[in-house]
């Protein structure tokens, strides 16, 4: 049924064809295997490494300084879902593409911080992005390293697309695309980008927005649901 829906809405479209559907697909790119996951995060077969970005931690908590009642539970849902993947995938190591936190110190960091020392041994590093402002001496936790950007060939992960000599990993965009049908009915969806020289993870975290981008004949494309990753050409 659900595939039945996808196809009335796209098979017009100019520039997207459905060509896929299952609920992970694998991304083949200079000889390594990226497994798309519909919880929008890509575990990297080879490095055995769980890869994501934007989880926007504490929003809720910035939200309600402002007086916009918002629950820390949108931010925990985050974590449970998180924790569910690390356990079906069994990464050696989990790598945050930046905006790992919203703003300021406020609870959430000290829930997200417990959580992350639960996981021990296992291992978690963040690559620095633009809402990651915390106090430095708060990021010091025994199994957490911060860094600025991360080469692990073939790629070079940062928080904010670049052009590296390297395959660069990114997110900062949160990525979808915008899908049409013949009834004039539309979708909008977050996407795995993956173009000639980099690639765009969705924004993990379900407290976010998202940023419409521009796709070409040659950029692939995985549009994301809740349960299932789908292929574009």
């Amino acid at each position: 049924m659900l595939y039945d829906i996808f196809e009335s809405l796209f098979k017009r479209s100019n520039q997207l064809q459905v060509v896929g559907i299952v609920g992970m697909l694998e991304h083949k790119i200079l000889g390594q295997t990226l497994c798309l996951f519909p919880e929008k995060a890509i575990f990297w077969k080879e490095m055995q490494t769980l890869i994501l970005a934007d989880l926007h931690l504490g929003k809720a908590g910035h939200f309600r300084k402002s007086g916009i009642p918002i629950s820390d539970l949108v931010h925990n849902k985050d974590i449970l879902i998180l924790d569910r993947l690390i356990e079906k995938s069994a990464p050696k190591e989990v790598i945050f593409l930046g905006d790992l936190f919203h703003s300021d110190h406020n609870s959430g960091w000290e829930v997200f911080r417990r959580w992350v020392k639960s996981k021990a041994p296992l291992k978690f590093k963040l690559v620095l992005g633009n809402h990651d402002i915390l106090d430095q001496q708060l990021y010091y936790i025994a199994n957490l390293e911060v860094v600025e950007k991360l080469d692990l060939e073939p790629f070079t992960l940062t928080h904010i697309p670049e052009e590296t000599e390297l395959y660069n990993l990114a997110g900062h965009i949160h990525p979808a695309i915008k899908l049409s049908g013949k009834g004039r009915q539309s979708l909008r969806v977050p996407c795995f980008y993956f173009g000639e020289r980099n690639a765009v993870l969705p924004a993990f975290g379900n407290f976010t927005g998202t940023g419409l981008i521009k796709v070409t004949k040659s950029d692939s494309i995985y549009g994301i649901t809740e349960e299932e990753v789908i292929k574009f050409n």
